[in-house]
């Protein structure tokens, strides 16, 4: 306890102003009346009876209250009272954000009062921690959150109990049987906490949706959907609408559009994509001279702001790809017909037509609106057979679209864009999903030859939509961009300082040598051992690129200006640049730059939760795919380090879990080196650290919580 500064004594006005002082610097400790006596100035007969009546006149002030037999302390409603979310939640503790305080409050679960993550509170600030954390007690639940919890059910005769997947919550969830006949024991099902009473052991929940069948693949995924709290299905009054909208090509709308139908044009994409929302064309202009034509489905003539559809793409802002489907923006109506642009059907497209030279020189640049007829449709392996064996439906078109491309990627690579390549981990699944094998996907120059002229499109329009001319100079216009801010120069050293232990020399930069730098090294290690670990680094140690009007350049692309407007099928901020676009080239000098940039930051969080979806449903599907292989050994290398155990990824299939390191049997006590970012061993002195290669045994897997144990065999 902290020296007081104030007087001792037996004046009864000075006693009470020191026990008053005393429950107000120590809010919550629990303080008996001989403690108040000796404390305040004396222990004897006299003193105990003077403490005994300041604290009784305390009890009725309302400023003190007994908390347990003859044990006080200051009342929570004598406290200041904040309000605040719960930003996280474990089992054990849970942090609230309250914005007038400096940082998050500490509160344990036994002073949680029920609070779940995303719950509005009012909580009392108690005290700080010798390491300054705020520590608090919630004493009242302002508003429960409404996020549900994804659960597998089991029934009792008058109850079932809902056990979460995620761990977040720590318990059951109770739901009474009665209300909820069509639940079976197995279910997953999903659930909204409405309650946890005082004194109940569980918290209290009704039922929002059956998922179906544990194990079921389209019950799990919908699972993961609900998880994230995003849709699995459109209602019927978006699809509706979907539905209602007119097909038709009127001779008047083609006349409002440049006619590209005599250009040679085709769309280039997977072989399982149900919409092709991108097309490419080329027509010899002269020699030497090219003109290219990328054209991008035109979602906005179907699709009007403020229409049913169009609040639903808000609000979805993004598709989401897990592993076996795609969750659609936008309904299959426009998605897969009125908007994908299948071969041998008129489409209408928003189009950027370049004329290039065989220097990669931009003679010349058109943005508007065509009408197009896709001439073929190729998967990327079918171009890829033409690129490589020269021969194949409109082979002079895509040799001659492939030698541009790789033109204009090595000049941006020339001007400081940075090569991240990683393996992406792709399933092959059985007629009901169950994973079957796991392979890498490779990119290749088909995929390339798209990619190129994707990002030429999206840079040529974020720079004719950034500025307008006036009077000979150029004035800034509202836009959508997508920025990529330079890497922190704290991440770059701890990644140089990652890199030196591998004997890789990455050199302290700034600006684009950083980016030069980073090639250079990228290049050195491609096909290493520690080709994975490096340059997973390498990203982390990248800033993340978002959506908002305020441009800042994209530093990965080395583009002084990009935006999204190649995907408005799939991402909403495309649509947002199809309709400023549109609304520029019509003459329109400004845009509400607030509205945009709150659209721009939901587009961004959502992308963030689809990303976060997509990763965890890999995540299940590992699981899946390793759960007849428990008792297996596999080589692999050390993927990620934590204080209780590594990340372990395996050869071949990319398939990662976690080893702990209380599982080590070997003797020796093994601890996390922050600071050198490795595992060490006291006595063996074995050190493990990103990239180390090992060897595991598969221990457990949990499909509920997809997540994988491996036992390290050292």
């Amino acid at each position: 306890m902290a020296k007081r500064k104030n007087k001792r004594g037996n004046n009864r006005d000075e006693r009470a102003s020191f026990i008053v002082d005393m429950f107000r610097e120590f809010p919550d400790n629990k303080f008996s009346l001989k403690h108040l006596a000796a404390a305040s100035g004396g222990a004897d007969r006299d003193g105990r009876t003077m403490t005994f009546a300041i604290v009784r006149q305390l009890i009725e002030d309302g400023f003190v209250e007994e908390v347990a037999r003859s044990k006080y302390r200051l009342s929570r409603s004598a406290m200041p009272r904040f309000r605040g979310v719960v930003s996280t939640a474990s089992p054990g503790v849970l942090y609230v954000s309250v914005e007038e305080l400096e940082s998050d409050v500490y509160v344990s679960r036994r002073n949680a009062g029920g609070a779940l993550e995303g719950d509005t509170v009012e909580l009392v600030v108690a005290r700080r921690s010798r390491d300054g954390e705020l520590e608090g007690t919630i004493v009242n639940v302002v508003e429960r959150s409404t996020r549900p919890y994804v659960g597998t059910a089991e029934i009792t005769a008058n109850s079932i109990f809902v056990t979460p997947d995620s761990r977040r919550l720590g318990c059951d969830i109770y739901l009474p049987r009665k209300k909820n006949a069509k639940v079976e024991s197995g279910d997953k099902v999903l659930v909204r906490v409405v309650d946890w009473p005082e004194g109940e052991r569980l918290p209290h929940g009704e039922l929002v949706d059956i998922l179906g069948k544990a194990g079921d693949n389209d019950t799990e995924m919908h699972a993961i959907l609900a998880e994230f709290n995003l849709p699995y299905r459109f209602e019927r009054d978006v699809i509706n609408a979907a539905n209602r909208i007119d097909d038709g090509i009127t001779k008047e709308e083609i006349e409002r559009r440049r006619d590209m139908r005599p250009r040679t044009t085709f769309t280039i994409d997977p072989a399982d994509a149900k919409d092709f929302d991108d097309a490419l064309s080329l027509h010899k202009l002269d020699e030497g001279l090219w003109e290219v034509g990328v054209h991008i489905a035109d979602v906005t003539h179907y699709v009007t702001p403020g229409s049913v559809v169009d609040n639903e793409a808000v609000e979805r802002a993004t598709s989401v790809y897990l592993v076996d489907r795609t969750i659609p923006m936008l309904p299959e109506r426009l998605s897969n017909e009125l908007c994908s642009l299948r071969p041998h059907e008129d489409k209408l497209c928003f189009s950027a037509v370049f004329t290039l030279n065989e220097n990669l020189d931009i003679i010349d640049e058109w943005f508007g609106r065509t009408v197009i007829h896709s001439d073929r449709r190729f998967t990327y392996e079918e171009a890829q057979a033409i690129i490589e064996c020269g021969e194949g439906d409109f082979r002079d078109e895509i040799l001659t679209l492939n030698r541009l491309a790789q033109g204009l990627r090595k000049e941006r690579f020339k001007h400081g864009a940075i090569a991240f390549e990683r393996d992406e981990v792709r399933f092959r699944l059985d007629d009901k999903g169950k994973p079957i094998g796991v392979y890498t996907k490779i990119q290749k120059e088909a995929n390339m030859l798209i990619e190129e002229f994707m990002l030429l499109a999206n840079r040529r329009v974020a720079e004719y939509c950034a500025y307008r001319m006036s009077n000979g100079r150029r004035v800034a216009r509202p836009m959508v961009f997508r920025v990529h801010d330079e890497p922190s120069e704290d991440k770059l050293e701890r990644f140089r300082e990652f890199a030196l232990r591998f004997g890789h020399y990455f050199k302290a930069q700034k600006g684009r040598a950083i980016a030069k730098e980073m090639n250079k090294l990228l290049g050195t290690i491609s096909g290493r051992p520690e080709h994975n670990a490096i340059t997973t680094l390498a990203v982390r140690s990248m800033a993340k690129a978002v959506y908002t009007t305020d441009n800042i350049g994209h530093y990965g692309l080395a583009f002084p200006f990009y935006t999204h407007f190649t995907s408005p099928i799939r991402r909403y901020p495309d649509m947002m640049v199809h309709r400023l676009l549109a609304s520029y080239l019509s003459g329109a000098k400004s845009a509400d730059k607030v509205h945009l940039e709150q659209l721009a930051v939901h587009s961004t969080e959502r992308e963030i939760i689809a990303s976060d979806a997509e990763r965890a449903s890999i995540k299940y599907k590992m699981a899946e795919f390793m759960k007849d292989r428990i008792g297996e050994e596999f080589e692999g290398v050390v993927s990620g380090l934590t204080e209780w155990g590594v990340y372990v990824e395996l050869d071949d299939t990319h398939v990662e879990g976690m080893a702990f390191l209380r599982d080590i049997d070997d003797n020796d006590y093994y601890r996390f080196d922050e600071a050198r970012y490795e595992v060490v061993g006291r006595s063996s002195g074995i050190r493990l650290t990103l990239g180390s290669r090992v060897r595991v045994r598969v221990k457990n897997v949990d499909l509920n919580r997809r997540t994988l144990d491996f036992k390290l065999l050292l």
